[in-house]
């Protein structure tokens, strides 16, 4: 490949969160490299909007799922004309690097590149499409070593269906430039905070108990996120109901949340289904702070409990309760910890080390 290629991404999300966020910040690093950047949508504004304000050049396609050859024929007429041996389509998740392979065929582009990033926690599918979408990419990219186990888990014991070689496990990270965190002097409530879409499965519910469990505390929580009506009255009736809602300061989504981590003590992530990564979790260590979260998915592979902060158990109000005290109360330990997740973002989870490797497939 040149040195200066054409990177397109596509991505299919109707609303901003942890993939589009992963995508926009690879396509921010080619631009600034010179490449000629383009991300392939669903015409969603909430999505859009970001891209088109880093430059990045707009397609738009359907996306109607695995058959669905008018968002390849879009995306192949793109790609045609291209010059050879410089395209990297990037997809995110096996259907779209489905219509990703199938745009490369009708183009008649074999010199073009296709990898694809997997951001869930779910074992592979052994049809006869699927093995031919494995094999036929040039790089499966894992978040997360629990992310490439469990896919790999389907062939247990049996020879694999593609070669193992495709298989890269690369850790998240931000592009961003990292310095020293400033400590935070201010005085008054310690400040924890959540961040991230208000939906099912991000352990509101449990943290809003924990909270029940710490009234009389000069504790505070930034609740930040935006969600459904129904769901985000739901967990405010539920405050209410607990007698917590003084003690929550709800505040929509912002596009910024370093900002606003920089003013909080600690984070709180206390998921509860696995995730394959947990990109929010690293934007608190990245700014200097402690963070309690679940210990059920990827978590424990760049976090360890009692150093960064606390790893708990899923759904566990008490647990959670009892890291949120301690954080708390002791400001030594909230400032040791924050130094050491800083630390250990700044050495295993940079943006240079992420990007490199990236880069090393990208022009491999």
């Amino acid at each position: 490949m040149t040195e200066k290629g054409n990177l397109i991404h596509i991505v299919t999300d109707n609303r901003w969160g942890g993939v589009a966020r992963y995508a926009l910040d690879i396509c921010k690093y080619y631009i600034h490299k010179g490449w000629n950047v383009s991300a392939v949508t669903r015409d969603a504004k909430a999505v859009d909007t970001l891209f088109q304000k880093e430059g990045v050049n707009l397609l738009h396609a359907p996306f109607w799922g695995v058959f669905d050859f008018g968002s390849a024929k879009v995306l192949s007429k793109f790609i045609k004309p291209l010059p050879a041996h410089s395209v990297v389509i990037h997809a995110h998740g096996f259907r779209n690097a489905f219509t990703a392979l199938l745009a490369r065929k009708l183009a008649g582009r074999k010199d073009v590149k296709v990898v694809m990033t997997r951001h869930k926690v779910k074992k592979g599918l052994d049809s006869w499409l699927f093995r031919r979408i494995y094999r036929n990419l040039d790089k499966m990219i894992f978040v997360s070593r629990l992310a490439a186990d469990r896919f790999l888990s389907t062939w247990h014991g049996r020879e694999l269906p593609f070669s193992k070689e495709k298989v890269e496990v690369i850790h998240n990270s931000l592009n961003i430039s990292v310095d020293a965190p400033s400590v935070k002097t201010e005085k008054g409530p310690v400040a924890a905070m959540f961040h991230g879409p208000l939906v099912p499965g991000k352990g509101i519910e449990t943290l809003i108990d924990a909270m029940s469990m710490l009234k009389g505390s000069r504790m505070r929580l930034k609740m930040v996120g935006s969600g459904t009506p129904d769901y985000v009255d739901k967990i405010r009736r539920r405050a209410i109901t607990r007698g917590v809602m003084d003690m929550i300061d709800w505040r929509k989504h912002s596009d910024t949340p370093l900002e606003m981590i920089a003013e909080c003590d600690f984070g709180v992530l206390p998921s509860s289904v696995e995730e394959a990564f947990g990109l929010a979790n690293i934007e608190y260590m990245a700014c200097g702070k402690p963070l309690i979260c679940s210990s059920s998915g990827a978590q424990p592979e760049y976090l360890t409990d009692g150093r960064e902060g606390f790893l708990i158990p899923p759904a566990n109000t008490g647990a959670l309760a009892d890291a949120m005290r301690k954080l708390a109360t002791d400001a030594e330990l909230r400032a040791r910890m924050g130094e050491r997740a800083f630390a250990t973002f700044r050495d295993s989870l940079s943006w240079s080390h992420f990007i490199s490797r990236l880069d090393n497939i990208y022009k491999g």
